[in-house]
């Protein structure tokens, strides 16, 4: 009877008594700060489908019984300094507070953005390509391996999920289906919710370098990153912006401050040499004249002095607006 391999990154099924060796990742999964990884070795990638691709880093047996370790969840730390200020005098500055603070329009709350829709991918594996010996579908959610010599048909059933992975305030899921759960062991248990007649094992094979060919057009064989991963907080004057690209090359970067706009223009100094090229439309008017950068190890910072003392919701304007506005310091009044 074939059992399934119950350690993370492995999944196999196996017989029993088998004496394969198991490859898997003995720790919990780390999600930080867009990165995700394995606790138990280095790599850092920032997809889901570069996460799922991590090579396992520890050799063993194959088991239906040691389940993984659960994410570890640290608890916050608890303030019991006592204080001096009684709850009377708490009370009465909060009353004061309100009774000078000026009337503001509600922040209307605004749906959480869902996660861009993957893309297209083959249909069916190409006949001519040979499928290596132990292959996993590459459908999300199916985790069938392919054995070398077996009968390939319209039979097969994948059950798989089409859409993209959802990670949103600690609830997991695919943004093909409702189902959401918690624990990231149960969200790779997930069952699938289309089926499709044959599972997808090598695809096309054109899937890798199509992406390859679409990257690259910069000078001297440059890739061209279509998008970098952005942050940003503001005072009552200025928004301060940061775009997290590592080694960027400050002697050619070009930063270029418009008054409704930011052009970007930012190569990198890595053995495998970058660049990211943008207009950023920005939300509000800006000084450009009173707007400053500087260049970090590992991002761009930008200072965009306000034309006035409006908040801004987003940075850019074609971002859509969360309802939440991070402001640093005191805001001017209305």
């Amino acid at each position: 009877m074939a059992l399934r391999c119950v350690h993370q990154g492995c999944g196999k099924q196996y017989s029993a008594g088998s004496d394969e060796v198991c490859r898997y990742h003995p720790g919990p999964p780390v999600f930080h700060e867009g990165q995700k990884g394995w606790k138990c070795c280095k790599p850092r990638v920032l997809t889901f489908d570069e996460f799922l691709d991590i090579a396992p880093c520890t050799d063993g047996r194959h088991s239906t019984t040691d389940h993984p370790p659960k994410i570890e969840k640290k608890e916050e730390a608890v303030d019991v300094a006592p204080t001096s200020q009684s709850l009377s005098d708490k009370l009465a500055e909060a009353a004061l507070a309100a009774a000078v603070t000026p009337n503001r329009a509600p922040l209307t709350p605004q749906p959480a953005p869902t996660a861009p829709p993957p893309p297209p991918e083959s249909d069916e594996d190409e006949p001519s390509l040979e499928i290596p010996d132990g292959k996993t579908c590459r459908r999300k959610g199916c985790g069938v391996t392919y054995r070398k010599g077996q009968q390939r048909s319209d039979l097969e059933k994948c059950v798989h999920h089409p859409g993209a992975p959802i990670f949103h305030e600690g609830s997991k899921g695919y943004s093909c289906c409702k189902r959401r759960v918690l624990e990231f062991d149960q969200f790779l248990k997930l069952e699938g919710c289309k089926t499709s007649p044959r599972h997808l094992f090598v695809g096309s094979g054109r899937d890798k370098a199509q992406k390859g060919q679409d990257t690259r057009g910069g000078e001297d064989g440059e890739e061209m990153l279509q998008t970098v991963r952005h942050d940003f907080y503001q005072t009552s004057t200025t928004v301060i912006a940061s775009f997290f690209l590592k080694k960027i090359d400050s002697a050619r970067a070009v930063v270029r401050f418009n008054p409704n706009t930011l052009d970007l223009d930012l190569p990198t100094s890595e053995p495998s040499p970058k660049r990211y090229k943008t207009t950023v439309p920005l939300f509000g008017r800006i000084d450009a004249q009173k707007s400053t950068f500087k260049i970090l190890g590992t991002k761009l910072e930008v200072g965009l002095y306000k034309a006035d003392a409006a908040s801004w919701p987003v940075l850019r304007s074609d971002e859509q607006r969360t309802g939440e506005i991070l402001q640093v310091g005191r805001a001017g009044r209305v």
